[in-house]
């Protein structure tokens, strides 16, 4: 498959520690906000950059709102913290976005203020199926791979209706146990707060007319009711 480039602007600053937080972001929720603030407050990471996905090669999205909604929710978060980035790269881009092409792009537009290699922030669902991921090597190679405690779907409401599924080779599937050597790279494990909620369960509060206000930042909670989206009424 032929991946795009697009152009990359030149970024001038004092020498930062910057990490990268991907994922589709549909919708941004309180556990991507408290992980973004763990990797600044007890890694002392001076950015993170919040990369949304355009087309994940792992999972076909379900229930999802547009690239630019998805990236405008990520915007609107990101006006909390001076920490915090929007990188709208994998969107610009277009494709399949894979995080190989995005450190390249990261390695390039901040060469002048990156100390060090960026941080890759991934969970441990992710890290199970790492292996699968295109270029995983030469990916553990360019970045620091942080891996989150994470959790399954699935407290309080049915979210059958709304779970995205996995594609091609990838299972979805939370097996993981770092401490039995299963990840094969250097990492570091972050000992953020597990929180219970997760993106697919939010977008079945929405659409049934439960209560979700509170699993959202403000900025995103906004966002989502002046544009209606995931059927708010």
């Amino acid at each position: 498959m032929t991946r795009t480039k697009c152009s990359i602007p030149e970024v001038k600053a004092d020498k930062l520690k910057i990490a990268l937080l991907g994922g589709t972001f549909n919708p941004l929720h309180i556990g991507h906000a408290m992980l973004a603030e763990t990797a600044v407050k007890e890694l002392g990471y001076d950015k993170v950059l919040i990369v949304p996905t355009f087309i994940p090669p792992h999972k076909i999205l379900s229930n999802a709102v547009s690239p630019e909604d998805r990236l405008g929710m990520v915007r609107a978060f990101c006006t909390v913290s001076e920490h915090f980035t929007a990188e709208p790269c994998e969107i610009t881009r277009g494709g399949v976005s894979y995080t190989y092409d995005t450190l390249q792009y990261v390695a390039v537009r901040y060469k002048d203020v990156l100390e060090g290699k960026p941080a890759l922030i991934i969970g441990q669902e992710t890290a199970a199926e790492f292996d699968k991921w295109y270029r995983a090597a030469d990916v553990a190679r360019t970045a620091d791979i942080v891996i989150a405690r994470r959790y399954e779907d699935g407290d309080g409401v049915d979210t059958a209706a709304f779970r995205n599924k996995p594609a091609g080779a990838y299972t979805g599937g939370y097996v993981f146990d770092s401490a039995a050597g299963t990840f094969p790279y250097p990492h570091i494990m972050l000992e953020n707060p597990v929180i219970t909620v997760s993106s697919t369960e939010i977008r079945a509060r929405i659409a049934e007319g439960k209560s979700w206000r509170y699993l959202v930042p403000e900025p995103v909670f906004q966002y989502i009711i002046e544009r209606k989206l995931y059927g708010y009424k």
